[in-house]
């Protein structure tokens, strides 16, 4: 008797521990959001999307090619919006019929939605943001974009969660072959983008399925295809529009909308995030 009492103690104390370092570790993480909007530059003010011209007309580079980052040195980032559901900023096909899911996609969704818990998403074990997920994720995470005209690329900087780039070739590159991304499929996947007027078109193939499409646990599979339209429509606002293309999770291609408020006092800091092998588990 006496052992079973013991035996029922232990677990019960490992189960208050337990509970109580989840409690501490979301008691630390707001009150870093909190202390970062305190020191935020603009009085902790997170500003919203203003639409076409908010804040003065887009600002364009020397040779003309559109600015999608800083006008002046060391200042601005871009804000990431929570969208907690997809649905919500669908645009095709419209709302009232929802994201086409196949079967399995939508009942696992579904069980993300419901069940899980921080403990399970892979941003929580500092897996990278695919697709769209970095710009919808929401919190006070920037976004930058560098501009490497002579060297072709974009560079796409990312605070959250654990200060994670992808590179945008706009060097006229292929993908790589369907057997070289089957062998060696990425977290971001492989990108490549070019201009159609003042929008740039961002084509991303490659995923891995370590990650899910936005926080609320849209599934994917490896043949995912993202293509990104970004257009920076004033000064303080950037719109955005993604389609995702995958026939083993969904019964059709798919697109959101949305836009992301310039913050002109905002920059990417330091933000520790280690990785380890048992999300894998």
């Amino acid at each position: 008797m006496r052992r079973h009492w013991i035996t029922r103690s232990l677990t019960t104390a490992a189960i208050l521990i337990f509970s109580f370092c989840l409690t501490a570790r979301s008691l630390a993480a707001q009150a870093v959001d909190e202390s970062r909007l305190r020191h935020s530059g603009d009085g902790g003010r997170v500003p919203e999307p203003g639409g076409k011209d908010a804040g003065g007309p887009a600002p364009r580079l020397a040779d003309g090619t559109p600015n999608l980052g800083r006008t002046e040195i060391g200042k601005g980032a871009w804000l990431p919006k929570l969208y907690t559901d997809y649905s919500a900023i669908l645009v095709d096909p419209p709302k009232s019929q929802g994201i086409p899911f196949q079967p399995w996609a939508k009942a696992l969704q579904e069980y993300r939605h419901k069940v899980t818990s921080e403990s399970e998403d892979p941003a929580s074990f500092c897996i990278p943001l695919a697709g769209s997920h970095p710009y919808t994720r929401g919190g006070v995470h920037p976004i930058e974009f560098i501009q490497l005209p002579e060297q072709k690329r974009i560079l796409q900087l990312m605070e959250f969660p654990g200060h994670n780039w992808r590179d945008i070739f706009l060097d006229g590159r292929s993908h790589p072959s369907k057997q070289e991304l089957e062998e060696y499929p990425t977290f971001m996947g492989h990108s490549i983008g070019h201009w159609e007027g003042a929008t740039l078109v961002v084509d991303t193939v490659g995923f891995n399925e370590g990650t899910w499409i936005d926080k609320e646990g849209h599934p994917h599979t490896s043949q995912l295809h993202v293509i990104e339209k970004l257009t920076r429509t004033g000064m303080n606002n950037l719109h955005i529009e993604a389609t995702f293309d995958d026939p083993a999770a969904y019964t059709r291609p798919w697109t959101i909308a949305f836009d992301l408020a310039w913050g002109p006092d905002w920059a990417i800091k330091e933000y520790i995030c280690q990785s380890n092998n048992r999300y894998q588990d």
